[in-house]
């Protein structure tokens, strides 16, 4: 990192006694022509400052709407129950407001695709000149002169340059960049960012992970890292929360996840990792299908694709208790613990 960074970098605000960021109990459910549809259901975590927590699970298991839903970021036709409390304040009871204040000061997103969420027709410079003018009160020589801060701060050469520039005149690596810098431009509490390197090549990959993890020990800001990258995961994040249509299944250590998981859905999701070391099979893929969420089964929703499953799996919706590793896993027949070779 660069030393403007901490140049402008003041010091963190903790959060005494708990955590920064307490869901409990989150459900997101969408009002639709075709009926309900449950895409968060009850799920629960902890994210503490200055930690990465990521959440994982396949496209469409509720990881993205579980993030939006934080900061009321969904179309009117979502209803959200639940509690969501940054530091001493509940965000589902804020006034809309309020609410603005909080989205990007205090909590920021970093999106999926930044060439659909950064303004073709401005500039770096304009759009990061609004986040300033905005949240920091920041214009003129002032706003320019931080943007140029934070356009080095997240890595990206010739900043005063880029400033000039339009969104199509920079490279994918580059814009995600730029996305970052906007996000931190007000040194949020909490960064969630959404799959911030899908579509980037290996190299490219690595340099915003850098930028992640530099931001965390410059700025302090905890980070939720929603991907169903696994080794994105095994490089940046601190603790794992595994979702499955809209449940939370599996939440651990990242080491404990990869060496102790308990879960079958979550040895699945290991196992579909390419492998060269692995002599037979290839990649292994999950069988059947993820269920709709028309609705919320009081059973295992993953019982229909699992090889352990029984009569006890579909009797009941399996609690969320300490499993044979110790962490978290909502599973009747949780995997047993792995043999330690002599």
């Amino acid at each position: 990192m660069s030393e403007p960074g901490t140049a402008w970098a003041t010091a963190r605000r903790s959060t005494v006694g708990g955590p920064l960021l307490e869901v409990a109990d989150l459900s997101v459910r969408f009002r639709t022509e075709d009926g309900p549809v449950l895409a968060a259901d009850q799920v629960s975590f902890t994210v503490a400052d200055r930690e990465v927590l990521a959440l994982v699970g396949e496209s469409g298991c509720g990881k993205s709407v579980t993030a939006m839903a934080l900061t009321r970021l969904l179309p009117s036709n979502a209803l959200i129950t639940g509690s969501v409390r940054l530091g001493d304040r509940s965000l589902l009871d804020l006034p809309e407001a309020r609410m603005r204040d909080v989205r990007g000061r205090d909590v920021a997103y970093v999106f999926q695709e930044p060439m659909t969420s950064l303004n073709p027709v401005l500039t770096v410079g304009k759009q990061l000149g609004e986040v300033l003018r905005r949240h920091q009160a920041m214009r003129g020589r002032t706003a320019d002169r931080r943007a140029t801060e934070l356009l080095e701060l997240v890595g990206i050469p010739l900043p005063s340059r880029r400033l000039k520039e339009y969104p199509h005149q920079l490279s994918g690596g580059m814009r995600q960049r730029v996305m970052i810098a906007m996000a931190v431009a007000c040194q949020p509490r909490l960064l969630v960012a959404d799959e911030p390197t899908t579509a980037l090549d290996v190299t490219v990959q690595a340099g915003i992970l850098d930028v992640l993890r530099d931001l965390r020990t410059e700025i302090g800001t905890a980070v939720l890292l929603i991907t169903h990258d696994l080794g994105v995961v095994a490089d940046l994040a601190d603790r794992v929360v595994v979702m499955y249509a809209g449940r939370t299944i599996e939440e651990a250590g990242t080491e404990a996840l990869f060496a102790r998981h308990s879960h079958p859905y979550t040895r699945g999701l290991l196992e579909a990792v390419p492998d060269p070391e692995r002599r037979a099979g290839g990649i292994r893929e999950i069988p059947g299908r993820v269920p709709t969420l028309r609705s919320s089964p009081d059973e295992c929703t993953f019982a229909d694709r699992c090889q352990r499953a029984d009569s006890l799996c579909r009797a009941r919706r399996p609690e969320l208790l300490p499993g044979p590793a110790g962490h978290p896993v909502r599973c009747v027949h949780p995997l047993p613990l792995p043999e330690v070779s002599r």
